[in-house]
């Protein structure tokens, strides 16, 4: 697994706290996960969070979700129940202390779905990521089939985008990230038909080129290598890229 930026350790509180809870009732490798890489985003897409029994409160009055005999948790337990993680679309990953499997509530359909976890036998650092693309699977009847990152929460990220305006004689985004490959060979890359990532260590981030858009551009990196960046943002200037305001 590619780690995208320096790691930021849980306190000497947070283990404590995770000490504390009821490692029954959490899937797999869940802690072990958290002491080794912290909190973070996994594959870009699950946000991997400490336990947090209060978030999910304030739900059991939305009237979010239906309810039937199937349904693995009623509406006054939504309260009760602990999030662990949230994808960037907004849904919820969960436990409840009575409820077998865990819980995935969606933030575009009207149920909730019981995840059921595979027993393992051993556990290690990569266990919880394997959990995660069996939770993907099960939740999206398909495997990502991309490489696999994970972002720290540094809390020292930014940002820039830019633009990549069409025009006679202009590079395309596939040609750009070609040519970026070229000129600042990547530590680690992904590409799809909808986008491209290149990683790099030195910018403790990467540069993201949204072929589904067609012209946007994305630079993310720490603040304390600024340098690095500079370097990789004068390059897209020079090749017709516009900084967005």
């Amino acid at each position: 697994m590619y780690i995208v930026s320096r790691q930021i350790r849980l306190s000497e509180t947070q283990n404590q706290a995770l000490a504390k809870e009821d490692a029954a009732i959490y899937p797999p490798g869940y802690f072990r996960f958290l002491r080794q890489f912290g909190e973070g985003t996994y594959r870009g897409w699950m946000n991997v969070q400490l336990p947090d029994s209060e978030v999910l409160k304030p739900f059991a009055e939305y009237g979010l979700w239906e309810y039937d005999e199937d349904s693995p948790i009623h509406e006054q337990q939504i309260g009760e129940c602990i999030a662990i993680g949230t994808t960037v679309d907004g849904d919820f990953l969960a436990v409840h202390p009575q409820t077998d499997g865990l819980l995935w509530l969606p933030r575009h359909a009207e149920y909730i779905k019981v995840i059921s976890m595979q027993a393992r036998e051993q556990e290690d650092e990569g266990t919880y990521a394997l959990v995660l693309d069996d939770i993907y699977r099960q939740v999206y009847g398909r495997s990502q089939e991309e490489g696999v990152y994970y972002e720290p929460w540094t809390g020292t990220r930014s940002h820039l985008f830019l633009r990549l305006p069409p025009g006679q004689d202009q590079l395309s985004l596939p040609e750009l990230a070609g040519a970026c490959q070229a000129d600042f060979p990547p530590d680690f890359f992904i590409e799809t038909p909808y986008a491209c990532f290149l990683f790099y260590r030195q910018m403790g981030g990467y540069v993201r080129l949204n072929y589904a858009y067609q012209q946007e551009v994305a630079v993310f990196y720490e603040q304390d290598v600024q340098p690095n960046f500079f370097v990789i943002k004068q390059w897209l200037l020079s090749k017709g890229c516009e900084t967005i305001s």
